[in-house]
């Protein structure tokens, strides 16, 4: 996806762009919040302890990327169950970015369409409108799949563990072949009380591109049960886009795949199409579209 700096609005990728942008300001590392009773250890992957100021100010960088303008989205979800037959679902994203923080309104197709309104940043929300359904509901369990057997959640699209200020950077590990900041993030003592496996999220960040790359979700023993990979990528005009993310349940070991197949920048949506009482309302896809292909 094509994100630019808040402040300097230098184009560069990170796949996070098409659903939520960073969060700007200052990071400030804290102890673990008493409440919390799990905190897996921190695994350095260098000699010694690396530098936390470092990884603070990578960390802070990272948050402080956004997309300018509103975007359109088309995409495919494929479901991939280790036993069983595979299936796809066609989806569309409607993005923009309000006061709270990036907004998306994703439609997804099926037996009974469902439109979700998804507002990412330090308080997100999400809304719920299926069938004839005009009004949305909002939804408190962000482990609803986004489509039925998916591996995909709507906690893995808000991806909220990028606002937990609780972390430990762990140093410069190897992702797919090249190198990675690795940081491992703590949820708040009040967070995740649906999901009593969740017990931090570590997150690897490319160096060169300071884009994410793999985040994997982790229990109480330090072991990743579920873990998001960015495959490839592919050039839209003179810009970078991710084109294909996976993401695996290490239990089971069935997949969903998202493969992002069009994109419009530059767009001007109304506000009214982000409002929670409008999800009935139907929408047209942008005219000029950039097709990456399947």
């Amino acid at each position: 996806m094509v994100v630019r700096s808040v402040l300097t609005a230098t184009p560069v990728f990170v796949w996070r762009a098409f659903l939520f942008a960073g969060l700007a300001g200052c990071l400030v590392l804290q102890a673990a919040p008493a409440g919390r009773k799990v905190r897996p250890p921190a695994n350095y992957v260098q000699f010694g302890t690396p530098d936390q100021e470092a990884g603070a100010k990578i960390w802070r960088e990272f948050r402080g990327l956004g997309i300018a303008g509103d975007y359109y989205i088309e995409f495919q979800v494929r479901v991939m169950p280790r036993r069983g037959d595979e299936r796809e679902v066609p989806g569309q994203l409607w993005g923009t970015r309000n006061e709270n923080g990036p907004l998306q309104r994703v439609w997804l197709g099926g037996a009974e369409a469902d439109r979700m309104l998804i507002q990412n940043g330090p308080k997100p929300a999400l809304w719920l409108a299926q069938g004839d359904e005009g009004t949305a509901r909002p939804v408190t369990d962000d482990r609803v799949p986004l489509v039925p057997d998916a591996d995909i959640t709507l906690f893995d699209l808000q991806m909220p563990f990028l606002y937990w200020e609780d972390f430990v950077f762990e140093g410069v590990s190897r992702i797919r072949g090249r190198p990675a900041h690795t940081f491992l993030l703590y949820p708040p003592a009040d967070y995740g009380v649906e999901d009593s496996e969740l017990a931090g999220v570590r997150v690897h960040l490319d160096t060169q591109f300071k884009a994410l790359v793999q985040t994997e979700l982790i229990n109480a023993d330090g072991k990743a049960y579920k873990t998001m990979s960015v495959l490839d990528l592919k050039k839209a005009g003179e810009q970078w886009m991710v084109k294909t993310i996976d993401w695996r349940d290490d239990r089971t070991r069935n997949k969903t795949r998202m493969q992002i197949t069009g994109v419009a920048f530059d767009q001007e949506f109304s506000p009214v199409i982000f409002e929670p009482g409008q999800l009935g309302l139907p929408l047209r896809a942008p005219e000029a579209i950039i097709s990456l292909g399947r």
